[in-house]
């Protein structure tokens, strides 16, 4: 039972997704059935995109009443949410820039846009890069004197609530872990410069990153997820919405070049495979083709037992949590994540535990110093 309503889970997902398509139902579906369902998509957190599916399903398909109406109050926090997110990103677009800081929007907000209903993907936080060399530091000095509360324990990244928002500012563009790759990476937010690109929001235009940089960036952050705890379809969903949106936009060769630079093409070919066998991409709106008989899915059944950020893995529920991770079993969790992926991203796993090691290591001390302070 549970891998059919999974099935009838990502058919409904691939409907609210791209708006077209038809329901599959060998039999009706309960309302145990659609219990489940709802649960499923609160644990990757795609509950507005299914709601998106339900205009395309006729009467007899759909919910029952009382979820329905649970539904509907859920999608509406989401938009009551998600416009507040717009208006606190608009002013600060306006703040960081009147202080020379050329402030770029990252990750989900900017990704928001390219979905059909922008409102009903689900974001967590607003993301800032500075483009400006001393940017982040301007904006931080500016943090600290209006004595707002920021938390720097984050490696390379500060993080402080702001009118009931969550906001992260990043020194680093990509979660690549490697060192070797670092200089190419700095060449290529050089390089692509130019091409960066802006959205409206809130009649505000806002910078995001050039679509190849974008895509790029966006990849980068689900293996870096993949690599340690897991993450759920919405930033699978996220990377299949912005190949759509950017297909006719992108250098698909040298989006290539940099997915092989980076040392992930390998992985990359494995997502590919999941956004078009399982999210209904079409596989001629993909860059460049996957090699032909790939195996996803053992990726994909990763993504789906983790859930959003590795927190609804049923897999781990008794273990124990330790310094290694608020997650439980996170030693073993980790130990798995890294032997899975070695063969698609090397490079990536031998750094990714020295990165983390000494990200730990400068969060105790900037918690202790705190203490001292």
């Amino acid at each position: 039972m549970e891998d059919n309503l999974r099935y009838i889970f990502f058919q409904l997902l691939r409907m609210g997704l791209w708006g077209k398509g038809k329901l599959a139902l060998a039999a009706p579906l309960s309302d145990e059935d659609w219990a489940v369902l709802y649960q499923y998509a609160l644990n990757h957190t795609v509950e507005g995109i299914l709601f998106d599916a339900f205009p395309l399903l006729p009467d007899d398909q759909l919910p029952p009443r009382a979820l329905r109406m649970k539904w509907a109050v859920r999608v509406d926090q989401i938009e009551r949410h998600n416009t507040r997110m717009a208006q606190v990103a608009a002013e600060q677009f306006v703040d960081f820039s009147r202080l020379g800081a050329k402030p770029i929007l990252l990750k989900g907000k900017g990704v928001a846009s390219c979905y059909p209903n922008p409102l009903h993907r689900i974001s967590g936080d607003i993301d800032w890069y500075f483009d400006e060399k001393d940017g982040y530091d301007k904006v931080l000095n500016r943090l600290q004197e209006k004595k707002i509360k920021v938390d720097l324990a984050i490696s390379a990244s500060l993080g402080y609530d702001w009118q009931r928002i969550h906001i992260e500012h990043h020194r680093r563009l990509f979660d690549i872990r490697s060192f070797f790759k670092l200089p190419y990476l700095k060449k290529l937010e050089q390089a692509y410069r130019p091409k960066q690109q802006s959205v409206l929001i809130e009649n505000q235009a806002i910078t995001l990153l050039a679509p190849e940089l974008q895509i790029l960036q966006v990849n980068i952050h689900i293996l870096k997820h993949l690599l340690s705890f897991g993450i759920g379809l919405r930033q699978i969903c996220d990377a299949a919405i912005l190949y759509y949106t950017y297909r006719d936009k992108i250098d698909a060769e040298q989006l290539r070049n940099m997915y092989k630079k980076t040392g992930i093409l390998k992985w990359v070919h494995v997502l590919h495979g999941i956004l078009v066998n399982d999210l209904g991409l079409p596989k001629e709106d993909l860059p460049f083709p996957c090699p032909e008989k790939l195996k996803t899915d053992w990726m994909m059944d990763e993504i789906w037992y983790s859930g959003n950020f590795g927190f609804y893995d049923k897999r781990y529920l008794e273990g124990k949590v330790s310094f290694i991770s608020v997650h439980p079993d996170g030693a073993r969790r980790l130990w798995r994540g890294l032997r899975l992926y070695f063969p698609y991203a090397p490079q990536e796993v031998v750094f990714f535990p020295i990165r983390r090691a000494t990200a730990r290591l400068s969060s105790l001390i900037s918690s202790r110093k705190s203490v001292d302070e």
